[in-house]
């Protein structure tokens, strides 16, 4: 369908590819992975070609439409959000115009020859239009918004009222409504809460025929969705049948396979080197020392990748707090009402009530909850940012709390480096405890000398995190830490997180992060908090049960 044929491709210094090739299947589903800056959104303009290669070749079937979800939405004003995504489908409305204005011509007399010529034209149009899926356009865009969270109160809201995280939404409805034989999602999941995850999880694996080419940070997403790993690093495309973690374990077997073949490369280089060092000045070794510097150069060299370094960093042990980390009495908090996009009616809206119970020391809850449901907002009560509107919240005897959300990111020094900026937290800790620290947060060599202003999103969140966890914290009230996040930053916090022996509240729609860490989950549900006494699968399990 899609082939990429020995494709180089150079961004000015830095050669992302070099001889690369890929190819996308007709039904497939890829996974496209990398380090960052390894040049995966790259692929994704090549096949839209918002870039063209420097060599190599790029060809695509005949008539494929391609769908391209990237995080850059673009500005989306003027109409109704329904109106807004079925606009994507221009072409496919135009179509059944088209067909309506032939079949208005049908009815008119005109010769044999004129007829057949216009009744194959209709026919073609006809199996374009319903392989488009033109014929139940409408209620395709309708069902799509609605499993991303915008129900039919929305349809008719103006696209414009509408903030950034859910135009993200509405952006990723038009690209899913074009129903395109090739759909190329750039992070999907971000900006979506669990329950519009396995919307799309669902969506992708039931209802979508075509091509699926996407990255993404979520690996139990990954895990259910793809069936074939292409991994984009060391200048070249490598490709793996399976999904996430069988390409872990796939690329770790490779690896290994390579090193060998690397050092048996190695141990033969030297011993013909050595004949030819020992023999050079023989004449009746020369033609054995000829052959042998012939065959030397024609040996393909095996080169390693260069291995991505991990950074163990062992935390400083949190000090002590009592065993009641908090404890909540009637907890109630209320806000002018607002439907989940951020429209106001002037009406007091209850966000959560009558919560109480107490967070126990080393405890690592969830807080879980559709959007809107009032998480942030408990947390932001937690943590001592918003006042509730009635009960109380008693912070424990020795508790130390650090609270992080995505508006942390707006308080960093924007001219500060990353060393700089983790060093104002541990101003007693010396350059290698700091660029160690740094290191376990993927911020390696001159990477610490980034100014603040030129990190992405992800990496303002990780120089956060560290600087929280190099703190004497005991309660860590987390707000999507993993929002932004790739994979191995995920990992990278899971693992902080797992050591950490103080207490951790947090929301995050990651389900393998929080199958991994924690131990006990608070649902909000219409006003109210459910407690579940066991991990997120004892969670998932008991709220099916009950109907949740």
């Amino acid at each position: 369908m899609i082939h990429l044929t020995n494709i180089t491709k150079q961004h000015g210094s830095q050669l992302l590819f070099q001889d690369a090739s890929m190819q996308i299947l007709p039904g497939s589903r890829n996974g496209l992975v990398g380090p960052n800056g390894a040049g995966k959104s790259t692929i994704f303009r090549l096949i839209v070609k918002e870039e063209q290669p420097d060599k190599g070749e790029i060809s695509c079937a005949k008539k494929t439409v391609i769908g391209y979800f990237s995080q850059d939405v673009g500005e989306m004003a003027g109409r109704p959000v329904l109106a807004e995504v079925m606009a994507a489908a221009a072409e496919v409305t135009a179509l059944g115009e088209q067909m309506r204005a032939m079949e208005a011509a049908m009815a008119q007399p005109m010769d044999d020859e004129a007829m057949a010529a216009l009744l194959e034209r209709y026919g073609n149009a006809v199996e374009e239009f319903e392989h488009r899926g033109g014929y139940d356009l409408e209620a395709r865009a309708q069902a799509v918004l609605t499993g991303l969270g915008i129900g039919p109160d929305g349809w008719q809201r103006p696209v414009e009222s509408f903030s950034g995280g859910w135009k993200m939404r509405i952006g990723l409805a038009k690209i899913l409504t074009i129903n395109p034989d090739v759909l190329l999602l750039d992070e999907p999941t971000n900006h979506l809460d669990v329950e519009s995850i396995i919307w799309l999880e669902e969506w992708l694996a039931t209802e979508f025929k075509g091509a699926l080419l996407m990255t993404c940070h979520d690996r139990d997403f990954m895990n259910r969705i793809v069936s074939r790993i292409i991994e984009v690093a060391g200048q070249t495309v490598t490709t793996y049948s399976g999904n996430y973690d069988f390409y872990l374990r796939e690329r770790e077997i490779r690896r290994e396979q390579l090193v060998a073949s690397y050092r048996r490369q190695q141990e033969m280089l030297a011993k013909e080197e050595d004949f030819i060092a020992r023999f050079a000045a023989r004449v009746s070794h020369a033609a054995q020392v000829q052959s042998r510097i012939k065959k030397l150069e024609k040996i393909e060299r095996i080169q390693l990748p260069p291995e991505q370094k991990v950074v163990r960093f062992e935390f400083a042990e949190p000090p002590r707090s009592g065993d009641d980390v908090v404890w909540m009495d009637s907890l109630a908090k209320s806000w002018v009402a607002q439907d989940g996009t951020g429209a106001t009616d002037g009406r007091e809206k209850s966000v959560f009530g009558g919560v109480s119970g107490v967070i126990r020391r080393q405890e690592k809850i969830a807080v879980v909850g559709v959007n809107g449901a009032g998480k942030s907002t408990f947390l932001k009560v937690l943590a001592g940012q918003v006042e509730p509107s009635s009960g109380t919240v008693r912070i424990g005897a020795g508790v130390v709390p650090g609270y992080f959300s995505q508006h942390s990111m707006e308080l960093l020094n924007p001219e500060a480096t990353v060393f700089e900026t983790v060093q104002a937290v541990i101003p007693t800790g010396n350059i290698g405890v700091i660029r160690n620290l740094c290191a376990a947060f993927l911020f390696q060599g001159d990477d610490v000398d980034k100014r603040i202003a030129n990190l992405s999103g992800g990496e303002k969140s990780r120089v956060v995190l560290a600087t929280l966890l190099a703190q004497p914290l005991n309660f860590l009230i987390l707000d999507e830490p993993t929002n932004h996040l790739d994979i191995q930053s995920i990992e990278v916090l899971l693992e902080a997180l797992q050591k950490f022996t103080g207490t951790v509240i947090l929301v995050s729609h990651d389900r393998h992060f929080l199958r991994q860490l924690v131990n006990r989950v608070f649902a909000i549900d219409h006003g109210a908090m459910h407690t579940y006494e066991g991990d997120y699968n004892y969670y998932l399990r008991k709220s099916a049960e009950d109907g949740c």
